[in-house]
């Protein structure tokens, strides 16, 4: 005595199977801190080896300490019992198994610092926009083509940087005509769709002969 009721939880993954382990009744203080001493390093060499246990087992690594807590609080043993009390031991990380575990400890602490850090900046890059062949650089400001005008390409194909010219300008290069079949006809260019004016119509560019 004195003695008080306390529950410590102890966990084992065992690749494709569990365990759930606890331990509880009337301890003293020397008591309860030497079987959570022996509990804790326990679970911290084998809970991990399963898939759900690597989730498990933190949570029930933090409970323990919840239990520790309440074991600090109890008074030193003054009234001794009907055998010798538990020994106590080497604290947690100062015993084999304690220093064993810190690396499965590091590499779940890592992850759960990982994710919220990659996810803060994917919020701040944003997303990244790629281009090819069949699209145009973001940058580009793409003024509207119709059916019959003319244009003419301000880079080198395939590259687009159409703009619109009169039709009996001499920098006219191209007649904008809309395609009778799924592609243009041959020889002819397909103008990227951002030039037409709801974005999402096909237009084709006939090269002007002079």
């Amino acid at each position: 005595m004195p003695a008080a009721p306390v529950t410590i939880r102890g966990h084992q993954g065992m690749v494709v199977m569990m365990r759930f382990l606890r331990r509880e009744g009337m301890f003293c203080r020397t008591c309860a801190l030497a079987s959570f001493r022996d509990m804790q390093a326990d679970t911290m060499v084998m809970g991990w080896w399963g898939p759900l246990s690597v989730l498990i087992t933190p949570f029930t690594l933090l409970g323990n300490l919840s239990a520790l807590s309440g074991i600090r609080r109890i008074p030193e043993p003054v009234t001794p019992g009907f055998r010798p009390p538990l020994d106590p031991g080497k604290p947690v990380f100062r015993r084999p198994a304690g220093i064993l575990a810190l690396i499965p400890l590091c590499l779940v602490g890592l992850v759960m610092v990982a994710i919220p850090l990659l996810l803060i900046i994917g919020l701040v890059v944003g997303p990244s926009h790629s281009s090819d062949g069949d699209s145009s650089d973001s940058g580009v400001d793409y003024p509207t083509l119709t059916v019959g005008s003319c244009a003419r390409n301000a880079v080198d194909w395939p590259a687009q940087d159409l703009r619109p010219e009169p039709c009996d300008s001499p920098a006219a290069e191209l007649r904008v005509y809309a395609p009778a079949k799924v592609s243009c006809a041959p020889g002819d260019y397909g103008a990227y769709l951002e030039y037409s004016k709801d974005g999402d119509t096909s237009l084709c560019l006939h090269p002007l002969k002079r």
